[in-house]
């Protein structure tokens, strides 16, 4: 059986290999080979869980195997759990630090924790070490791509295709620039090709939705809509044993409604008193949220570009007060009784968190991007009564037919975003949240208008600056020169990089696709005062 595995393995036969060593394993041979090779094969079929426990059991066998390890860390980013894969390839690469696919594997991650940098580093150092690997030239032609240097991009492409014609992310990173220079018929024969090949997964998706991109490009909207549901039906096929609710895993909306029943069904506390500085803490402290596709990543970047203003990137910052005030169904304790100790606990724990996140926001301005923190403003109220909190407003039309047409990292809350009535009602549910904490929170609220911002920006940023006690700069404008150099990874970095792009009523042009989900909008589209 051995001499069989073997064999497939040197032919590049892995499915067959893997089939074997199930065989192997089922009449009671025990080996961390036979038990890689069966992960492998829980791996492709979407059973992460299944994987990590055969590898898990590798492990014990062959303790501290840098190719167990290596595997052991690609399954934990599938399952979403990054900066713990993050660890397991560190240790990897501390037993065996010249194994070009565990360097890759750690850009993989670190690009999914949005750190460009990092993973950067990792690609280049996997291409350093394996001048052959052509998902690492990918990888960085991609990020080329996403940070508009086409010229770069185009030749790391080109290279990585030189290896492998059929690379998935370089004909992706080569899509992406042909529609940002506005060619969408060379982006559409890019992606009808690729999308005829055997990619699967993950490169799927994303080549359904820069084909719904190319296909928009050339106004062929209701062709451009079908392609973006194709990538989110493919985004599901793939997640559902991970993403879809459950009775033990409630839906996104769901978590957010239970947290707005009990904002709801709490009295009106007092504006909370904390005692006493934290090591670390910033001198000021500002929540920027409101709603995917907002505009976050635009006044995030207007921000970041004043002097002594130090602004984070969608980062789960609050992620140690998940383990200690939300349970997985958005249930909390009563936030008003919690103890002192407590209360200092998470408030070090935080800044910990943002000072390896952002360097040392000491006497600084800290702005905390992320739009889901409306989710969390109760414990924000509780934990940092005096910061200051930023609220995004954009036409909900335009928000929901963005996030439909958007490859966002998997979770639970893409998972709303991958049905377009679940994207509108779940919308509907964190305004609802939202607007409640409004009213019931000692918080000091500012709303900022998207539509008034592209439209009137020295005025609306002069307001915003007011608020936060900021003085007003002229760099206030250079925020396009600040995403280039920051690197930006949302969603939104090709238009914040073009400056103040004006993306108000693309919704008009879907109008037709977006009929079901309409009447759900209209009295936010109402209530904010948006045109109808």
């Amino acid at each position: 059986m051995r001499a069989k595995i073997d064999r497939a393995l040197a032919g590049n036969a892995i499915a067959q290999a893997a089939k074997l060593a199930e065989t192997a394993l089922a009449r009671g041979d025990v080996d961390p080979m036979l038990l890689n090779l069966a992960a492998w094969q829980r791996e492709e079929s979407g059973d992460y869980a299944g994987a990590h426990r055969l590898l898990r059991q590798a492990l014990i066998l062959a303790p501290g195997d840098p190719l167990i390890l290596g595997a052991i860390g690609a399954v934990l980013r599938k399952e979403g759990l990054l900066d713990e894969a993050a660890a397991v390839l560190d240790q990897a690469l501390a037993v065996a630090p010249f194994h070009a696919a565990t360097w890759l594997e750690r850009g993989y991650v670190y690009d999914a924790l949005r750190s460009w940098a990092d993973a950067k580093v990792s690609y280049a150092q996997a291409l350093a070490l394996d001048p052959m690997l052509a998902p690492a030239l990918a990888k960085l032609a991609d990020g080329a791509a996403k940070d508009g240097d086409a010229a770069t991009g185009r030749q790391l492409a080109d290279r990585a295709l030189a290896i492998d014609p059929r690379e998935p992310t370089a004909l992706c990173a080569l899509a992406t620039i042909d529609i940002e220079a506005r060619d969408g018929t060379a982006a559409e024969a890019r992606m009808t090709a690729l999308l005829k090949t055997a990619v699967k997964g993950d490169d799927r998706t994303r080549a359904f939705t820069l084909l719904g991109d190319a296909l928009d490009r050339q106004d062929r909207t209701r062709d451009a809509f079908a392609a973006y549901g194709r990538a989110q039906t493919n985004f599901r096929s793939i997640y559902t044993a991970q993403l879809s609710p459950t009775a033990d895993r409630p839906s996104h909306r769901s978590f957010i409604e239970t947290i707005a029943a009990q904002v709801r069904d709490t009295p009106p506390a007092p504006r909370a008193i904390v005692d006493g500085a934290v090591a670390g803490a910033a001198a000021r402290h500002v929540f920027l949220l409101g709603y995917p596709r907002s505009g976050t990543t635009l006044v995030e970047n207007v921000l970041a570009s004043a002097p002594d203003v130090v602004a984070l990137e969608e980062r789960d910052t609050l992620v140690d007060t998940d383990e200690v005030l939300v349970a997985n169904d958005g249930t909390m304790p009563s936030l008003d009784t919690l103890d002192l100790a407590t209360i200092d606990a998470l408030r070090a724990a935080y800044w910990r968190r943002v000072t390896t996140m952002a360097g040392s926001v000491v006497g600084k301005t800290f702005v905390d991007m992320n739009p889901f923190n409306g989710i969390k403003l109760p414990i924000i109220a509780r934990l940092f009564p005096d910061a200051k909190i930023l609220i995004m407003r954009r036409d909900p039309r335009d928000i929901v037919l963005s996030c439909y047409r958007i490859n966002f990292t998997p979770s639970t809350a893409a998972w709303a975003f991958s049905d377009l009535v679940e994207t509108a009602r779940h919308y509907d549910a964190l305004m609802q949240l939202t607007e409640l904490c409004r009213g019931r929170l000692p918080l000091a609220f500012h709303e900022v208008r998207y539509d008034r911002l592209v439209t009137d920006f020295e005025a609306t940023v002069r307001h915003l600056a007011a608020f936060l006690d900021l003085p007003w700069t002229e760099d206030f404008r250079k925020f396009d020169r600040t995403a280039q150099t920051r690197g930006v990874r949302t969603a939104s970095a090709t238009q914040v990089r073009r400056g103040l792009f004006d993306g108000r009523g693309q919704w008009r042009r879907y109008a037709d696709n977006l009929a079901p989900v309409l009447p759900i909008l209209a009295p936010w589209v109402e209530r904010f005062g948006f045109d109808a």
